[in-house]
């Protein structure tokens, strides 16, 4: 079941093959197969931004293209920066620079209310172009200061318990994460749609 991966993110691609391959995807990326499409996130939800970019690649290439859209939403700033984070403070300031930016503004804020969630939205086009869409989220809070050299984006002040996401291991991190949860709903969902025969993703 070959599936590309509309994403340019290493740190995505790395969880998309780890968490995919062993439940039977061939997992490639649009680096791999030659693809590069400018694609411009303009939706208004992690939903819309998915869809987006696996439409643009499936309109390409024809094949099973699976995206994500995925962000931190703080609660003492209204939600923010959620589909911003990727863009937070500008696209090309540094993510270290976005989490300092992001730890500045919450610098007064007590721990009671630093709660925060991670959202990832999964888009899934099949070869005849047929949309699937999934969505799952990660509880947790933003820390005082970053902490741990595993994961990517904000990882490292985004907290479960006393540790951070970046202090996890791949292993603990997939077994909980919003990306985890949105792509094993996406497997279950594809392996029922295989069993009753109402799709084939091999050519």
């Amino acid at each position: 079941m070959k599936v590309i991966v509309a994403t340019g993110n290493a740190g995505k691609m790395r969880e998309f093959k780890r968490i995919l391959e062993p439940l039977g995807f061939a997992v490639t990326s649009m680096k791999e197969e030659g693809i590069s499409l400018p694609i411009e996130e303009t939706g208004a939800t992690f939903a819309e931004n998915a869809r987006i970019k696996a439409l643009a690649v499936h309109t390409h290439t024809g094949e099973a293209v699976v995206a994500d859209d995925s962000g931190i939403s703080v609660d003492a700033l209204d939600g923010r920066p959620g589909v911003y984070s990727a863009r937070y403070g500008g696209e090309d300031l540094p993510h270290p620079e976005k989490i300092k930016l992001l730890l500045s503004e919450l610098r007064d804020v007590p721990p009671e209310r630093r709660g925060a969630h991670y959202t990832c939205a999964i888009c899934f086009v099949l070869p005849d172009g047929r949309i699937l869409d999934f969505e799952a989220v990660c509880e947790g809070h933003v820390g005082y200061e970053t902490r741990g050299a595993n994961g990517f984006g904000y990882d490292p002040i985004f907290y479960i318990g006393e540790r951070s996401f970046a202090e996890y291991t791949d292993a603990e991190k997939d077994a909980i994460s919003h990306r985890g949860k949105a792509l094993r709903q996406m497997a279950a969902t594809v392996e029922r749609m295989l069993a009753d025969g109402s799709i084939a993703l091999s050519r």
